[in-house]
């Protein structure tokens, strides 16, 4: 037994066509139907406030760089006495930086 695929009608990949060229025309005038914002995660933000890579801030913390990681996705919550350490370096970063010299 032959089975034959249905190819689309001329009419529907005429459509198509023209529903890619639109769409290439909104990019190119930067007209987006979507913009999705992601906020950022507290321990990135206090990460990132400190200027540490990952392995140097995971350190200062007393922690290992793969706990970090799993904070910093949302994947893992840092207990409550890290979450305290975290707010603190939110705050003054500069402690967290003076706690690896």
């Amino acid at each position: 037994m032959v089975t034959r695929k249905k190819s689309a009608s001329p009419s529907s990949v005429e459509e198509l066509g023209l529903k890619l060229l639109q769409s290439v025309r909104e990019m190119k005038a930067r007209k987006f139907a979507r913009v999705t914002q992601v906020a950022q995660n507290e321990v990135v933000e206090a990460r990132q406030g400190t200027g540490m890579s990952q392995a140097e801030f995971a350190s200062a913390l007393s922690i290992s760089k793969r706990t970090l990681q799993e904070w910093e996705q949302g994947r893992r919550s840092p207990s409550g006495a890290a979450q305290a350490l975290i707010r603190i370096a939110r705050k003054h970063p500069s402690v967290v930086r003076e706690a690896l010299r």
